[in-house]
């Protein structure tokens, strides 16, 4: 697919073929770059423009990037796109949610098998009636990194949405009804934890035909706040991102062996 606007580098990324791995983690803040870039091998730092921060190294002798993509799916979604057209056809999101089930704890970790469509941008891709899920040998590999990290974790269905305040502040909406009906039915089907760009990132990879999980961190759960049970508050990402690269490597050793 040709570059859009620019005809030597990525309009919004500014990279070029040759520039990132085939294998991407993606992670919502730039500054959280350098800090997944920490785990890589022979790290070097690519480009930053506008939200998009990117390194490139090695695992497992692979080459391997990180690319930050700033908040929601309209920006993921050109990250995305951008990446596959340099070369990349594998993604992990390694970002952060609110909890939705009781059983989920700040600071537990939630692998995505799916996402509810609740924005946007993959309206843009695909009829509603098309589910976000995941690759499921990414999640296998996040799942098993997981049990070999010791880090307590949830398997399930994450929720999407485009309005942050919408979810904490549903009764300051003039659509506070349908915010807060569709949150509890939500709720009501098991969803684990919500977050902002993980339904993009399922549908363009199912659509450019590349593959696509995700490892969120929670920091906290208003369930659990509002039932009156206790809710620990975890800020940092560390698990997530100990996790989700150690899942990426064992995605690199799995793709070798077959």
């Amino acid at each position: 697919m040709p570059t859009v606007y620019a005809p030597n580098e990525e309009f919004h990324l500014k990279i070029r073929p040759g520039d990132v791995g085939r294998y991407v983690l993606l992670c919502g803040d730039p500054a959280r770059t350098e800090k997944i870039a920490a785990y890589f091998d022979d790290a070097v730092f690519v480009k930053s423009n506008r939200e998009y921060t990117i390194y490139t190294g090695t695992l497992e002798g692979e080459r391997v990037s990180v690319c930050s993509t700033g908040i929601g799916g309209p920006s993921t979604a050109i990250a995305v796109e951008e990446l596959i057209h340099c070369g990349a056809d594998t993604f992990i999101r390694i970002g952060s949610a609110g909890g939705m089930a009781p059983e989920v704890l700040g600071g537990d970790v939630v692998i995505g098998t799916g996402a509810i469509r609740m924005e946007g941008t993959s309206k843009e891709y695909a009829p509603m009636e098309y589910p976000a899920v995941a690759d499921y040998g990414v999640v296998n590999a996040l799942a098993a990194a997981a049990k070999t990290e010791k880090v307590r974790f949830h398997v399930g269905v994450l929720h999407n949405k485009d309005n942050f305040y919408g979810q904490h502040s549903p009764d300051t909406m003039p659509v506070r009804e349908k915010l807060k009906g569709k949150w509890q039915a939500f709720l009501d089907c098991g969803a684990l934890a919500s977050e902002m760009e993980s339904a993009a990132l399922f549908i363009i990879c199912a659509v450019r035909r590349a593959r696509a999980g995700c490892i969120v961190q929670v920091f906290a759960n208003q369930t659990r706040r509002a039932l009156g049970l206790s809710d620990p508050m975890v800020l940092d990402t560390d698990a997530a991102v100990r996790v989700g690269v150690r899942g990426l490597r064992n995605l690199i050793l799995q793709d070798r062996a077959e």
